[in-house]
């Protein structure tokens, strides 16, 4: 049985840092891609940061290039997300999920909620 749990939310004001963490258990294959992902009410879930558990390599989207850094703790099952410069329009429910390590070699997929099979219960991030 997969859990994933995510901590570490909370309110902030614009320019401030938070850092989300995400325990995993139950994960069966190695090297697992491992991603955070946001959703607003009304919007679709968007991925925002990946990493590879395996090789330790990261990918960001866009919007969050350069303020958010997603890193790996092996020996504690954890990956966090130290989000920085944080504006209003992070503000959504943040949410890791799991995935076998071949979905983060996927130039588009890698960010694809679809290829997630194993998701954590999300944390409220806002910013005001």
């Amino acid at each position: 049985h997969v859990q994933l749990v995510e901590s570490g939310g909370g309110s902030v004001q614009a320019e401030g840092s938070l850092k989300l963490s995400c325990v995993a258990s139950g994960i069966t294959y190695r090297g697992p891609c491992m991603g955070w992902f946001r959703q607003v009410p009304g919007h679709e879930r968007e991925g925002v940061a990946v990493i590879g558990t395996g090789d330790r390599r990261t990918y960001y989207d866009d919007s969050v290039k350069g303020r958010f850094t997603v890193s790996s703790d092996n020996a504690a099952n954890a990956i966090y997300l130290q989000m920085d410069s944080l504006k209003p329009e992070d503000t959504a429910v943040y949410y890791c999920a799991a995935a076998p390590f071949d979905v983060c070699i996927l130039n588009l997929g890698r960010f694809q909620r679809v290829n997630y099979k194993q998701w954590g219960q999300g944390t409220q991030v806002t910013v005001s």
